[in-house]
C-alpha cells in the first residue's frame, strides 16, 4: 500500500511542536514527518545548536523538541524562500531548481502538487506559508492511520487538514 500524505497548516511554532510530538507518540518516526516553513520564519525560531541536540534527547523532552530536530535537518530552498524537512523535500527540490532557473511563479504549488496534494489545497498552503504558517505533513501507513492523523493534527491546532486517502466527512462543510 502506498503511503497517504496527511497535511495541515499550523500558525505557531508551539502548534508545530505539539503536532510532531503527538504524531511521534503514535509510533511514527521523524522520517515520516515533513515540515515546511518560510526561511525567514526558521531564522526567527532557530536557537543555536538546539536542533542537533534535540535529536539526541530521549523521552518526552525529545518528542517535544522533535519538530525543531526535524526542521534542523531540513534543506533551504532559496528560490522558493522555504526550508523543508522530511519526505516532502524531494518534491520541493525540483521546484526549487525551477525557481532558481527563473520560474518561481507556481513553484511551490507545483511542488506540493507533485507531492500528492491537490492544486486547490496547494494554493491554500502556499498562501499560508507566505503568511508565516508552518505546513506539517505525515506519510500515513494505512487508511485508518490517515483518518487518525487528521484528527491528531486538528486537535493540535492545524487548519486545512486533509489527506487524499480519506473520504469527505459529513461535517466538513461546516468547518
Amino acid at each position: 500500500m502506498r503511503a497517504k500524505l496527511v497535511t495541515g497548516l499550523v500558525r505557531t511554532w508551539s502548534d508545530a511542536e505539539r503536532s510532531v510530538e503527538r504524531v511521534m507518540s503514535c509510533g511514527y518516526t521523524r522520517d515520516a514527518i515533513s515540515l515546511v516553513m518560510s526561511d525567514a520564519g526558521r531564522d526567527h525560531r532557530a536557537v543555536g545548536g538546539t536542533a542537533g541536540a534535540a535529536a539526541d534527547v530521549g523521552g518526552e523532552a525529545g518528542a517535544a523538541s522533535a519538530a525543531l530536530a526535524v526542521l534542523g535537518a531540513g534543506v533551504a530552498f532559496p528560490g522558493l524562500g522555504l526550508v523543508a524537512a522530511g519526505p516532502i523535500e524531494a518534491a520541493l527540490a525540483g521546484a526549487g531548481a525551477g525557481a532558481a532557473a527563473g520560474s518561481p511563479a507556481g513553484g511551490l504549488v507545483d511542488a506540493l502538487v507533485s507531492a500528492g496534494i491537490p492544486e486547490h489545497r496547494a494554493s491554500i498552503y502556499d498562501s499560508g506559508l507566505r503568511q508565516g504558517a508552518i505546513l506539517v505533513g505525515v506519510n500515513a501507513s494505512s487508511e485508518r492511520d490517515a483518518e487518525i492523523l487528521e484528527l491528531i493534527l486538528e486537535y493540535a491546532g492545524a487548519e486545512d487538514v486533509r489527506s487524499e486517502s480519506s473520504q469527505r466527512r459529513p461535517y466538513d462543510s461546516f468547518i
